[in-house]
């Protein structure tokens, strides 16, 4: 469930997409410093999207780096790191984890067995030091499990398991903004799981897997306006929170994220069904 969060790069100023690059760049760096080599394998945009949100809201000390990064050796980079890429690059190895052992249930993946087996000591050491967060991070999995196994329809249950985690991930401390934290981060979960299920439905169909839209998708016109209610409703809870919030810095994107860029994937979806059904 991810490269949901991302940023709507025509949109967004060249001086700001630049700022949220050297924010995933400082992950990167983040995760390589914490969890070695290896863990940067595992850098995504939607916990990029995290670590700028807590850092613009907190507004601690910046330490602004030049690299030259292996991937991109003929330019040098310049890379943010604060403290909150730090927790974030922690929760990435959970939920990359997590996601790895789902691989290894549903599709029997050596690849997947692999890569997990390489991040299980840095999954350990996380799991140590937030014992609270990962078992509820891993509560709510089993949830999901159970009840895709259950062949539920209910949206709003199977959703808000993710959501609850998402919530927990967004919440670094518990001060007074950890309320609207967790609310915005619950909301926008289940957005994550519904636009997940969303894209992956003739997969799912194809293969006999579980997912609570298989019984909608047969009106495909209807289905279309009837998942973009829902993962509206989901948006708009999520941004009524996040408006809550007294941030400053980076408004421009993270406003660009939450308002826009998380439609990206939901517009390429539903244009290319319009393409194979023309």
């Amino acid at each position: 469930m991810f490269g949901y969060i991302v940023v709507n790069k025509p949109e967004l100023k060249i001086k700001d997409f630049d700022k949220y690059q050297q924010y995933y760049c400082g992950l990167c760096q983040s995760l390589k410093k914490t969890h070695g080599k290896i863990s940067q394998l595992t850098l995504n945009n939607d916990l990029t999207f995290v670590g700028i949100l807590l850092t613009s809201l907190y507004e601690p000390q910046e330490t602004v780096k030049t690299i030259r990064c292996p991937l991109h050796p003929a330019h040098k980079k310049d890379v943010r790191l604060t403290p909150y890429l730090d927790y974030v690059s922690d929760m990435t190895i959970v939920l990359t984890y997590y996601k790895l052992e789902d691989d290894i249930i549903d599709e029997k993946s050596l690849k997947s067995k692999l890569a997990c087996s390489l991040l299980q000591k840095e999954f350990l050491k996380v799991k140590e030091k937030y014992p609270e967060k990962v078992k509820i991070i891993m509560e709510q999995l089993e949830n999901i499990h159970r009840l895709e196994k259950e062949n539920t329809q209910n949206l709003d249950e199977i959703s808000g398991c993710f959501g609850k985690i998402m919530g927990e991930i967004m919440v670094y401390q518990d001060d007074i903004f950890k309320d609207d934290l967790y609310n915005m981060g619950y909301y926008l979960g289940k957005f994550i799981y519904l636009i997940d299920a969303y894209e992956d439905v003739e997969q799912d169909i194809e293969k006999h897997n579980y997912n609570p839209f298989i019984d909608r998708f047969s009106n495909r016109e209807e289905f279309q306006d009837y998942c973009y209610h829902i993962l509206e409703m989901m948006i708009s809870q999520s941004c009524f929170y996040f408006d809550k919030l007294p941030i400053i810095e980076n408004i421009d994107i993270l406003k660009n994220i939450i308002y826009s860029g998380i439609w990206t994937k939901f517009e390429m979806v539903k244009k290319k069904r319009l393409e194979e059904k023309r």
